[in-house]
């Protein structure tokens, strides 16, 4: 698993995934619900049964308090162990006035895995304005327990790990305005503090930064984010593409110094009713002196099912995967998907004898059939490991 800065995207995905998951499949709820029945005609003492007229108070006492939610999730990663993630949520409407913004959720999720990991996080996802504004918070905390392979693909394929703890408190937060052809931009923060450790006392690793000792990483960045899919839960057509630019400097208060890229754009096709083709590219670049933990690593945000997280990690990285998604009768679905990447020092330096393999399939099950929420499980083959994951929503 990877260090700090990948971790705690790890937990930012994990709050992202929440809030995204949590408005789809509980605000279904909500809106199943509908308005309170038409009054039936006054009898002629002008008054309502007290029977619908409880009725009637209770439907509007619960979309006065929104809806509760919750989702335990199993998992398991060769990086971490197996074990949970428990998510939790309540979706509200900042303004009633408001029919063009999507709900708000505040939400949190806490991790246990058999290896000792653990963590929690929580956070806000909030819309307003009639969808001009975005605003994402959260705060995460956790004890990490992972292996370190060494930055390249020559270690990674050598497979040594060397064991390591880490302790991490973070605080991020983003918020995008809407501009123009639906391109949302903005500022982004990151602010945390950990440490690392070896998980066996004694042991030295020369690639790593100074162990048991605490350092702070702190950055500003910009979030640009463009989404035409008619569906963003399971989308079916157009595209989604997010750019993220993240710039750690000391005179931050950042013990280091380095500049992180981050570029994701997906494509889908309808091929009929029940089948998609979805297209995935992510490119990763780094610069300046990145530790390990700061540099692009295999294994996180589905970029590519079937590795460990953190066994191939260095400056640069390139990932394109393919999904073909089928929907079953009785809410099932079954996805097969492949793709290539590779890590390396530097762009220019890719070359076909390091590119990194995965091919995989899964069954999925709609947990909410009103906007295509899949509760999915990934069955995926890499260089020289097997992964296996499940999820709710789709992997890209």
């Amino acid at each position: 698993m990877s260090g700090t800065c990948k971790h705690s995207a790890y937990f930012r995905r994990v709050v992202v995934f929440l809030v995204i998951c949590l408005q789809a499949s509980g605000f279904s709820q909500t809106q199943q619900s509908g308005q309170p029945p038409a009054a039936e005609p006054a009898p002629a003492s002008d008054s309502v049964p007290a029977t619908d007229q409880s009725e009637t108070k209770k439907q509007k006492r619960s979309e006065k308090r929104g809806s509760f939610v919750g989702a335990p999730i199993p998992m398991s990663s060769p990086a971490i162990g197996s074990g949970v993630t428990i998510m939790a949520g309540y979706i509200f409407s900042l303004s009633k006035k408001d029919a063009i913004s999507p709900p708000s959720v505040v939400g949190g999720a806490a991790l246990f895995t058999n290896n000792g990991t653990k963590g929690f996080a929580v956070g806000t996802q909030l819309y307003f304005k009639e969808d001009r504004y975005h605003l994402l918070t959260g705060y995460v905390s956790a004890d990490l327990n992972y292996s370190f392979y060494g930055t390249g693909t020559a270690a990674g394929d050598r497979g040594v790990k060397f064991e390591l703890k880490q302790t991490l408190g973070l605080f991020f937060a983003e918020g995008t305005r809407r501009l123009f052809w639906r391109i949302f931009a903005g500022p982004r923060i990151i602010a945390g503090t950990s440490t690392l450790a070896p998980q066996h006392l004694g042991e030295q690793n020369s690639e790593l930064p100074p162990l048991n000792v605490g350092f702070n990483l702190r950055s500003l960045g910009l979030k640009i984010e463009r989404d035409t899919t008619t569906n963003r839960f399971y989308p079916v057509d157009g595209m989604m593409g997010h750019f993220s630019a993240d710039f750690f400097d000391d005179a931050l208060g950042s013990n280091f110094t380095f500049q992180s890229y981050r570029l994701t754009v997906n494509a889908y096709q309808g091929l009929t009713k029940n089948q998609v083709l979805a297209y995935n590219t992510y490119i990763c670049a780094t610069g300046g002196a990145a530790p390990f933990f700061g540099q692009c690593i295999f294994g996180t945000n589905n970029q590519l099912r079937g590795y460990p997280a953190g066994r191939y990690i260095d400056r640069d990285l390139l990932a394109m995967q393919v999904e073909y998604r089928l929907s079953l009768p009785r809410r099932f679905g079954v996805a097969a998907f492949a793709g290539l990447g590779e890590v390396g020092p530097s762009f220019g330096g890719f070359n076909y004898d390091a590119l990194l393999p995965s091919v995989g399939f899964g069954p999925r099950f709609q947990v909410s059939t009103k906007y295509h929420v899949n509760l999915r499980a990934d069955f995926a083959q890499g260089k020289n490991d097997r992964t296996f994951s499940m999820g709710i929503g789709e992997a890209f």
